[in-house]
C-alpha cells in the first residue's frame, strides 16, 4: 500500500510545519512606533500573516477571518494573538500599519520595518515569504504581489502550521484549540 502523504497524517486541518526548517524571532517596529519582538508573544498562540495596507483583495480578507476565528474562539482568544507583517516598508509607516491591523480587531498587531528594508528582508527569508513590487505607477502607487497564507506559531514560539490562503475561521479555530491544548 502507498503510504499517505504527511499532511494527511497530521492532526491538523492545515499543513503541520514543524519539521521543516521555517520560521524565528524578530524584532521590527509596531503601531506606537516601538520595537516588538515576536518572542514576547511566547506563551500565546500566534496567526502571523504578512501583506500590506493597500492590498486590494487578499490581506483584508485574510484580516476579516482572523476576527471571525478569534470570535469562534471565545474566552481562548485571551491566549491568541494575530500579527500582520507589512512587505511594504515604503509605505507602511508605523502608525499606518498599527491603524490597519487595529481597523480589524483592536487587539490585532502591526508591525514593519524602518530599517530601510533590510529587517523585513531577514524576517522573509526565515518565513519562505516572497513579495515584489508590480504595476508600477510612480514612487507611491504601485501594487505588491506577495505570498499569501498564514503561520500558526505555537507556544513556545516555533512555526507548527502553514493555513493556506482561503481556509474559513472554523478550519483555523480548530488548529489553534490543538495547540492551545498543548
Amino acid at each position: 500500500a502507498a503510504s499517505a502523504p504527511a499532511a494527511a497524517n497530521s492532526k491538523f486541518k492545515s499543513v503541520d510545519v514543524r519539521k521543516d526548517n521555517i520560521g524565528g524571532d524578530f524584532t521590527l517596529t509596531d503601531g506606537s512606533g516601538k520595537p516588538f519582538s515576536l518572542s514576547s508573544l511566547k506563551g500565546k498562540v500566534v496567526l502571523l500573516t504578512f501583506g500590506f495596507t493597500n492590498c486590494p483583495d487578499v490581506c483584508p480578507t485574510e484580516l476579516l477571518t482572523f476576527n471571525d476565528t478569534f470570535k469562534q474562539l471565545g474566552e481562548q482568544s485571551k491566549d491568541v494573538a494575530a500579527v500582520f507583517v507589512s512587505v511594504d516598508p515604503d509605505r507602511d509607516t508605523p502608525e499606518l500599519i498599527g491603524r490597519y491591523a487595529a481597523q480589524f480587531n483592536p487587539a490585532f498587531i502591526g508591525l514593519t520595518d524602518t530599517n530601510g528594508g533590510r529587517d523585513i528582508a531577514v524576517v522573509k527569508q526565515q518565513y519562505r515569504i516572497v513579495s515584489a513590487r508590480t504595476d508600477i505607477k510612480s514612487d507611491r502607487i504601485y501594487n505588491v504581489d506577495h505570498s499569501s497564507g498564514t503561520y500558526i506559531i505555537d507556544k513556545k514560539g516555533e512555526a507548527a502550521v502553514f493555513v493556506p490562503f482561503g481556509a474559513d475561521a472554523t478550519q483555523i479555530a480548530g488548529d489553534i484549540r490543538k495547540l492551545l491544548a498543548e
